[in-house]
């Protein structure tokens, strides 16, 4: 049968790495081969190709229409980035073309859109997926497909001047026995920039200050929001990737973090730029008021993909360039924390309440690290190391370059 004929039909993207998957950003050639194996002669009508790009977002929800009746409400929306097509085989007359029996190759080649397209990412209710897809037509057989998903990587340099700007915030909140003030519990919380990358160490510079009789306990998040609109609303998922734990805080008694640590797993980058889905970081300082519910003060963060460049900022740590350079390339986290907790127990009972989706992280995460972690490796590697003039012959430890956010 003809079918039997075809013994290979695969698609392979050229690679600079042969154990490494290429990674593209907009304005790049994707380039790579059609391969086909024939164990006898066979006739063909035509291999073609198509290269498409989408974000993709889709959930459902049940709606009560009256006391016995209830239906589904479905949201779905999606966005095209890329859209190519290209004959790799075809006669011009239209007649059917001869292939002998053997392997034969067929390459492409097509560049991607010049303006920005959106990193790949997988979640729950949503996608943004990149692929090729070529079809063998032959007379009197189907139609066969082969479809291989690339990476596409949108680099976020940290190294910008929004991104290097430090962060910073005070909250505070009473603390009520049976609806008898007992004293006022604040955060005044600081980080040295907005922007990080997957492995660096962020320090975390807080004071906390308990007025009341009860002691606290003042905790530090990295939490994950991945956000999915369709026909305007919103359905939103929330995880904790990171966590720090600080020491009690006795009755009328202050605690100051001088720049405690707390590492960022390798998680995906931010994604800010697509119209239906985004992906958003947030360091969360927090502790429990006695009596009342949960004071947080938030501190937005951006997860990019071009590590800061050494002594870039006078203010960046160095723990922080110790993290990028060493275990980063590393490629491995050498600490094992315990296991963060749920976003429900970090958030207040007010956001719980309005938050009801939030999910443990092994549920959000998964697709993140299955497809885009290569990549970030992979940029990383590429960078050349600094030059000699570039490092400092004389560092100074954290606490002698930074004074007390209270001073």
């Amino acid at each position: 049968m003809i079918f039997d004929k075809l013994k290979k039909f695969d698609i392979v993207f050229d690679s600079p790495e042969m154990d490494c998957p290429p990674v593209y950003s907009s304005g790049d050639v994707v380039s790579g081969k059609v391969v086909l194996e024939f164990s006898a002669e066979s006739k063909i009508d035509s291999l073609k190709l198509h290269a498409e790009g989408f974000a993709k977002v889709h959930w459902t929800e049940s709606r009560s229409a009256g006391s016995s009746t209830a239906y589904t409400q479905n949201y779905s929306d999606e966005v095209e980035y890329l859209n190519r097509r290209e004959v790799l085989l075809q006669a011009d007359n239209g007649d059917l073309t001869v292939i002998p029996a053997g392997r034969h190759e067929y390459p492409f080649s097509f560049q991607l859109p010049e303006e920005t397209l959106v990193t790949s990412f997988e979640g729950k209710h949503g996608s943004i997926r990149y692929w090729v897809k070529v079809k063998l037509h032959r007379p009197w057989a189907t139609v066969k497909k082969i479809k291989k998903e690339f990476t596409v990587i949108e680099p976020i340099d940290i190294n910008t001047p929004s991104l290097l700007a430090p962060q910073a915030g005070t909250k505070d909140k009473m603390a009520r026995i049976w609806y008898r003030n007992c004293g006022q519990v604040s955060i005044t919380a600081k980080i040295d920039r907005k922007g990080y990358t997957p492995g660096e160490v962020i320090p975390v510079f807080a004071e906390f200050d308990n007025s009341t009789s009860r002691s606290v306990v003042p905790k530090a998040y990295i939490t994950q929001t991945q956000t999915f609109i369709a026909r305007g609303t919103m359905k939103q998922k929330r995880a904790v990737v990171a966590t720090l734990c600080g020491d009690i805080v006795g009755p009328r008694r202050r605690e100051t973090w001088h720049g405690r640590a707390i590492k960022i797993p390798p998680v995906g980058p931010s994604i800010l730029q697509c119209r239906i889905i985004k992906v958003e970081y947030m360091l969360r300082v927090c502790v429990d008021v006695p009596g009342t519910s949960k004071l947080s003060l938030e501190l937005p963060l951006v997860m990019g993909t071009i590590p800061l460049h050494p002594f870039g900022s006078r203010t960046s740590s160095v723990s922080s360039q110790y993290s990028v350079n060493m275990e980063w390339l590393r490629m491995a986290i050498p600490e094992q924390p315990e296991p963060p907790p749920d976003y429900s127990s970090v958030v207040t009972e007010e956001e719980a309440a309005q938050n009801s989706t939030a999910v443990q992280p092994e549920e959000d995460l998964s697709g993140l690290l299955q497809h885009s972690l290569i990549a970030y490796m992979q940029e990383f590697r590429s960078r050349p190391p600094p030059v000699y003039s570039e490092v400092d012959p004389n560092p100074q430890p954290i606490t002698m370059r930074r004074r007390c956010m209270t001073c």
